[in-house]
């Protein structure tokens, strides 16, 4: 019996690992509308926002769903669309967590590092 469950728990542990959790993309997500926002002359690129999530085996779709989320969380519902409560919660989470990043390293160094940070998915305006 306690073989068994020796056997059993180190298969568990050597199992390849899943696709990155989906609350790490919405806070890259939100990290990136974020900077867009906060930081002067920066610009989002959706579409490798898209590609991220398909590389990270995310549904279809994920994108937009966490793009709507982030809205209307952010506006008070005056835009977006309410998602799963799931996905409002990470959006949630994800809000309270850069938000503390951004007083922690002031706004100056936050953007800075998110133009390191999120290469690829945020650019300078154009």
């Amino acid at each position: 019996m306690r073989s068994a469950l020796l056997v059993a728990g180190l298969i568990v542990t050597a199992s390849p690992a899943h696709a990155d959790p989906r609350s790490a993309y919405v806070t890259m997500v939100l990290q990136a509308f974020a900077a867009k926002v906060e930081c002067p002359g920066t610009d989002v690129v959706y579409q490798d926002l898209v590609t991220k999530a398909q590389e990270m085996h995310l549904p279809d779709g994920t994108t937009e769903q966490v793009r709507k989320a982030i809205a209307f969380m952010h506006t008070g519902g005056k835009m977006g669309e309410k998602q799963a409560d799931d996905l409002m919660l990470e959006v949630a989470v994800a809000t309270q967590s850069i938000d503390l990043d951004q007083r922690r390293a002031g706004m100056t160094t936050w953007c800075q590092d998110q133009k390191t940070r999120l290469a690829g998915y945020i650019r300078t305006k154009e």
